[in-house]
């Protein structure tokens, strides 16, 4: 016959093997069956037999007395009941024993036991009293067996487990430790001895010599633990060492039994080491977030170092006298923006994540909320950032318009070089010439003659006026623009102009001096008075074309540099009309001759109105004609390196023109993932991932546009009508979306660390997720404005609007924010809602962002560790005292974080204190921000 044990609830009893209600139900299902067969195996029943007997011996000891023979002491029912009241500790609850001596006595009696066996949700199945007064040793020893499992291992519970497991379980944490010991199960795992003799080591490592066992030894080291168990720990010996070893299989019963007497011996160390992993947890977290509070304290400080350093830089608006020195200067800042600051904007980025993420670590933990040290919030970092940035930015333009300034002078300069030349080499000669007395000597018609000259002169004087004028003006506006040789153009000026006033009065001195003489003198040569006349403004045509054609430019289009051709093109139409006045004003000196031959005259060497030759014309002239092809080459030149960077302009256009959009649309996107988040946050988190991998993908188009850029800057150009896109606009949009992606993955993270700490199901944060978003209104109203017609380019060209944009995404107003809990279920009055907004919103910041609001429904819902319990753990440690030693502090708790409360704990003041105690609870109260460490 089979005897099963059911984990049913009170009822009858009908048998020794039984299910109680609650915990009592797992250990009988774990035990199920009791076979009798196995039962028949001498070696099972003679270790069932005596652990058993001492089992009950060692509490009816407590009462006085004992049992010699199981089967035969219990039959009567007085022993039985006397043993059930002292285990169960509720003495005289059994009724009253009958006291005759006859067979329905006894059945009575066993019938009271059985009857209080069931009463405390034990189930007999298959048993009466009748077969316990007969004697039946297979049907005594399943009661006892019961009753050992109700009262002895039903309570071992170790994570939850059932009583066996949980038994077993114990063991093995004990035992792990040590060498040769595995234990899988309560039979063979106990033979050799070593499994008993590691559980008292590990206890009480003063009675065993552990490292002087030997495993080929079993009966030595089984004797060795029943000897010291019985001794010290007040364990019985309840089994045989001779049974054991030469049992291929022990009875699992006794093992079972005597094992349990060491757990229930053990209790109290169990409890402590409870509470000591308790504390480690605790400190444990703590010193993980003063770690993170330090990283961030040390890179917040360097980050903040640099950019104190770099603004000064920046700041420097010292400008170069040369265009190298300040080429030099522009590359020097092309490598800042390259090389230095892209690390220090991913520092940047790390720096805010860190704060992120140790600020929902703290508030996971439920410590205060990290405060850094001042001038080191992230704000503060911020503010440092868009100062730099602004900076930046100032110093980037004043490079830009120191290089033109430059250009300019450059061109100024030597404008201004090449027009005095050529005025000081009109002039040479002209003071002396002016100066001469040669009128004197001279008949009435070479007077006349010197007159007419001499009015050719000053027209041409007169029209040298403006060259002179256009002269002081080139000076004047290099000195305006603090030309670095402003001093010897200004000298080289005034020495112009010196001799321009003298020429004046030199040729008024003349001029008066002639028409004096003008009165004696009364011949004069039409002809060469014509010649004078038409060569005066021809010559002054040529020299202007010399000049025009000799002229410099600053171009910056092909359009420009076109203009310049076509003026060219049309002033080459208008040489053949010169070429025709060029031969009249040869053919008048020619009719001169032709009557000086005439009439035998002698001919004058020199017209004497105008000091220009037809050998000067005609020099002139050839200077003309061969200045014609090489500006024509020159334009050409130009026109071709204009073009050059016209492509650059292009290809630059056309690569900006698809990363803009794209940038924009990754950002939209970004924004919609983090507003409108679907699935786990493990998909979330992949979905995310993926879309970094794609933005990071996409950096080497970013590089390929800052090639290009180069090239553009490198050739001076700093105009494109094909874009709308700058530079800094593309690396603004850039900088952007990488702080987008990684501030929407750090938020994903974060709602991990508050589901798995908080514990809550993928459905919850769903539900979360979904009431936040509908009434998140803000939100989507500024991500259909950012999304509209203009883009994000339109905004700005610096990071303020764009990091606007961030700030306002997935935030609610305290009104949506009450509707939103009204909506849920929540009865708000003003107080209430007051107290939880000073929750979601400490910083009065007059928004409740996604992760204050996840918080706040955990802590409605979730149960985490409180000072109260922290303070319960040190108190088992410190055995019920109020404070507690620096010795059981590193008795009880690992070195390391023994040593760390022992630095942090402050002396207890109370009476009766030895000296060096320490105050646990002022301690467990400052770490959860209840007062000061």
């Amino acid at each position: 016959m089979m005897m099963v044990m059911q984990p049913e609830g009170l009822g009858t009893r009908e048998g020794p093997f039984a299910g109680g209600s609650g915990g009592g139900g797992e250990y009988m299902e774990q035990e199920e069956d009791w076979d009798r067969d196995l039962l028949l195996d001498p070696a099972w029943e003679k270790q069932q037999r005596k652990t058993f007997t001492a089992w009950c011996n060692s509490h009816l000891r407590k009462a006085g007395t004992q049992i010699e023979n199981i089967e035969e002491d219990f039959r009567n029912g007085l022993k039985l009941m006397l043993l059930l009241e002292v285990i169960s500790g509720l003495c005289l609850r059994l009724p009253r024993p009958d006291k005759g001596k006859m067979r329905f006595h006894k059945i009575a009696n066993v019938n009271k036991a059985l009857d209080f066996i069931a009463s405390k949700g034990v189930k007999l199945v298959s048993i009466g009293a009748e077969e316990i007064v007969d004697g039946n040793l297979k049907m005594t020893l399943g009661m006892i067996w019961t009753i050992i499992l109700r009262f002895a291992i039903q309570d071992i519970s170790v994570e939850e487990t059932s009583a066996k497991e949980g038994l077993l379980l114990w063991c093995q944490r004990k035992t792990a430790p040590y060498r040769n010991v595995n234990v899988q199960n309560f039979h063979t795992s106990w033979k050799d001895g070593l499994a008993l003799c590691a559980l008292i080591h590990r206890h009480r490592p003063d009675l065993i010599d552990y490292a002087k066992l030997r495993k080929d030894d079993p009966i030595g080291n089984l004797n060795t633990a029943f000897e010291v168990a019985e001794k010290y720990l007040d364990i019985p010996k309840m089994l045989d060492a001779e049974d054991i070893v030469n049992t291929p299989k022990p009875d699992e019963k006794a093992i079972m039994t005597y094992v349990s007497c060491f757990y229930h011996a053990f209790a109290g160390a169990e409890q402590a080491e409870t509470a000591a992993n308790r504390i480690c947890k605790v400190l444990a977290v703590n010193q993980e977030n003063e770690k993170l509070m330090e990283e961030y304290e040390k890179l917040a400080s360097e980050l903040l170092e640099w950019i104190r350093r770099t603004v000064p830089w920046l700041e420097n608006r010292v400008g170069e006298p040369s265009m190298s020195a300040m080429q030099r200067k522009l590359e020097d800042f092309r490598d800042y923006r390259r090389l230095h600051k892209p690390p220090r904007v991913q520092e940047k980025c790390q720096l805010e994540i860190n704060f992120n993420t140790l600020q929902t670590k703290l508030r996971l933990s439920h410590r205060p909320a990290f405060m850094p040290s001042e001038g080191k919030l992230v704000s503060d970092i911020a503010n440092a950032w868009r100062g730099l940035e602004q900076v930046e930015k100032g110093y980037e333009d004043w490079l830009l318009s120191e290089i033109r300034r430059l250009q300019r002078l450059q061109h100024l300069a030597e404008k201004f070089q090449q027009k005095a030349s050529l005025h000081e080499a009109w002039t040479r000669g002209k003071e002396d010439m002016l100066s001469q007395r040669d009128y004197e000597s001279a008949s009435l018609q070479e007077v006349r003659a010197l007159l007419r000259r001499h009015e050719a002169f000053e027209s041409d004087l007169a029209a040298h006026q403006d060259r002179v004028e256009h002269i002081a003006a080139l000076a004047q506006e290099l000195n305006e623009l603090d030309y670095h040789e402003a001093a010897s153009v200004n000298s080289r000026c005034q020495a112009i102009c010196d001799q321009w006033d003298n020429l004046g009065t030199l040729t008024q001195k003349r001029r008066d001096a002639l028409e004096r003489m003008e009165k004696l003198l009364e011949t004069i040569d039409q002809l060469q008075l014509e010649f004078a006349r038409r060569a005066a403004p021809f010559n002054n045509w040529l020299d202007g074309a010399v000049e025009d054609l000799q002229d410099v430019w600053l171009v910056h289009s092909v359009e420009e540099t076109q203009s310049l051709v076509t003026a060219h093109e049309q002033f080459k139409a208008t040489l053949p009309e010169a070429d025709r006045e060029r031969g009249a004003i040869l053919g008048i000196q020619g009719e001169i001759q032709k009557i000086c031959q005439t009439y035998g005259l002698r001919p004058s060497s020199t017209n004497p109105y105008i000091a220009l030759s037809p050998q000067d014309i005609n020099t002139k002239w050839d200077t003309v004609r061969k200045l014609v092809p090489s500006r024509d080459q020159m334009l050409q030149e130009e026109l071709t390196r204009q073009q050059v960077n016209e492509r650059l302009r292009r290809q630059f256009a056309a690569q900006a023109n698809a990363i803009g959009p794209w940038i924009q649309g990754k950002v939209e996107e970004v924004g919609r993932l983090a507003a409108g988040m679907a699935g786990s946050l493990e998909e979330q988190m992949a979905g995310l991932r993926q879309q970094e991998q794609n933005i990071i993908n996409y950096k080497s188009n970013i590089d390929r546009l800052e090639g290009d850029h180069q090239l553009l800057q490198e050739s001076l150009v700093f105009d494109n009508k094909h874009t709308v896109y700058s530079m800094e606009h593309i690396r603004v949009g850039w900088e952007q979306l990488l702080t987008s992606i990684a501030r929407t993955i750090n938020e994903v993270e974060n709602q991990v660390l508050t589901r798995d700490a908080k514990g809550l199901s993928q459905e919850q944060l769903n539900e979360f997720r979904a009431s936040f978003n509908h009434f998140d209104r803000v939100s989507r109203g500024l991500a259909l404005w950012a999304g509209g017609s203009g883009g994000w380019w339109r905004l700005g060209t610096g990071p303020d609007i764009l990091s606007s944009l961030q700030k306002r995404n997935g935030m609610m107003e305290p009104d949506d924010f009450r509707a939103c809990l009204i909506s849920m279920g929540y009865d708000l009055g003003e107080v209430e809602f007051a107290r939880i907004m000073t929750m979601v919103d400490p910083n009065a910041a007059g928004v409740v962002t996604f992760q204050a609001f996840i918080d706040f429904m955990t802590r409605e819902t979730a149960e985490t560790d409180t000072a109260e319990q922290v303070v319960a753990s040190f108190k088992i440690l410190a055995g019920d005292k109020n404070y507690i030693t620096a010795e059981e502090l590193r008795r009880e708790l690992p070195a390391e974080q023994a040593e760390y409360c022992i630095r942090r704990m402050a002396p207890y003041k109370g009476a009766g204190a030895p000296a060096g105690a320490l105050d646990y609870v002022a301690f467990s109260s400052a770490l959860y921000g209840e007062s000061d460490l």
